[in-house]
């Protein structure tokens, strides 16, 4: 149930928000989508909107109605079809006597149902919008409308059904901020050839640097990668701590000289990125997918654009504010900003024409949300 300090509004929505099946809201360790679906509900519910969140496991948001689709997270089945199908048939059953606004999917079945309902559904496209994936919403078309998370991700595909474009954010005030730094660099992510943890090790021993690495290898091809390619490199220079729970994470995030980036994808966002930054610390980073849109060069961190100019960064990055990075964090990618984001879409989705291949809803349903949308917009009431 929301806390008593939640700021009640006279024209807030009623939002259903679907997160994906594999892991708790919030996650106890791995899990970014899951993360941002909870800050996004707390923001929503503290700005005065009813939420009813479907997910799995137990509710650790401020909903003001929850929803399991699986009573523990399937999260060693993740990846496989069917737990996104039964979640999909949990959302039909649990909306069906529930009075939405608005339908906001962060799943990947989910979307398939948009046709068969009156409220709208806006989907986060969390990952890629290109390949498959681009096809796939491409034949949701108008059913659905999207957002992306970066402008980087909507360029690459720029002709889908995008309602707006709404960066991922962090609760900065959870992470410590750290003016003096230790000696290391930080790695932190999923153990995985895109990531690039081998070329992290690269690069921290070519600047004469110690390495601490921290990240998800729990799948088949996570460990095929980290015995390969990462632990064969370990040694007194290069550290493996596992993977980082919330409060491990914020530790190494805070006292690293720097995060170490070496992205080799167009990854939509990063948002280990945000989360250092928010702790005082700048990031060294490939130049590819979001990462000119979060680091800005020579004040937040340093951008290369190549994999062989990244030591002479890590050297380099000491020169960059700590100050400057919580600053930055707070005014781009806080909660706050995100949530002011989404209303802004929820808006435009809600006092905009019915789209095709979706049923109306009754004419004076419409006219009540039409009134609700310019209330809360501050506009007269037409």
């Amino acid at each position: 149930m929301p806390s008593q300090d939640r700021q009640v509004l006279p024209n807030s929505f009623r939002i259903a928000v679907v997160a994906p099946p594999w892991f708790e809201i919030p996650p106890a360790g791995y899990g970014g989508i899951e993360s941002v679906v909870a800050d996004l509900v707390n923001g929503l519910v503290q700005r005065g909107h009813e939420v009813t969140l479907v997910g799995a496991g137990r509710n650790r948001t401020r909903a003001s109605r929850f929803v399991s689709a699986f009573e523990v997270p399937p999260s060693e089945r993740l990846g496989l079809a069917i737990p996104e199908v039964l979640e999909a048939a949990a959302v039909a059953d649990a909306l069906r006597d529930v009075d939405v606004d608005l339908v906001h999917d962060h799943s990947l079945a989910g979307p398939l149902l948009a046709c068969g309902r009156a409220a709208p559904t806006l989907v986060t496209v969390h990952g890629p919008a290109t390949g498959e994936m681009g096809d796939y919403y491409r034949r949701l078309g108008s059913a659905v409308s999207l957002v992306a998370i970066s402008a980087a991700q909507r360029r690459l595909n720029p002709g889908l059904n995008w309602a707006g474009t709404v960066h991922n954010a962090t609760n900065v005030a959870s992470f410590p901020f750290e003016a003096r730094k230790d000696d290391y660099v930080l790695w932190l992510g999923r153990f995985c050839w895109d990531k690039g943890a081998h070329l992290a090790i690269s690069a921290a021993r070519a600047a004469g640097l110690r390495l601490v690495l921290a990240g998800k290898c729990s799948e088949p091809g996570e460990r095929r990668y980290f015995a390969r390619q990462v632990e064969p490199a370990l040694g007194p220079d290069v550290e493996y701590v596992g993977e980082a729970d919330a409060g491990l994470k914020r530790h190494l995030l805070a006292h690293a000289r720097a995060l170490v980036f070496p992205i080799q994808w167009e990854e939509p966002f990063g948002m280990v990125m945000i989360e250092a930054l928010a702790c005082g610390t700048p990031v060294v980073a490939t130049a590819r997918g979001s990462v000119p849109e979060i680091v800005v060069h020579g004040e937040t961190g340093l951008v290369v654009d190549e994999v062989a100019d990244l030591p002479g960064a890590l050297r380099s990055v000491s020169d960059i504010d700590p100050v400057a990075c919580r600053r930055h964090c707070a005014q781009r990618f806080d909660l706050d900003v995100m949530a002011s984001g989404y209303e802004r879409v929820y808006r435009q989705l809600l006092s905009g024409p019915t789209p095709r291949g979706r049923t109306a809803a009754p004419r004076a349903e419409r006219d009540g949300r039409a009134a609700a949308v310019h209330r809360a917009a501050g506009a007269p009431v037409p």
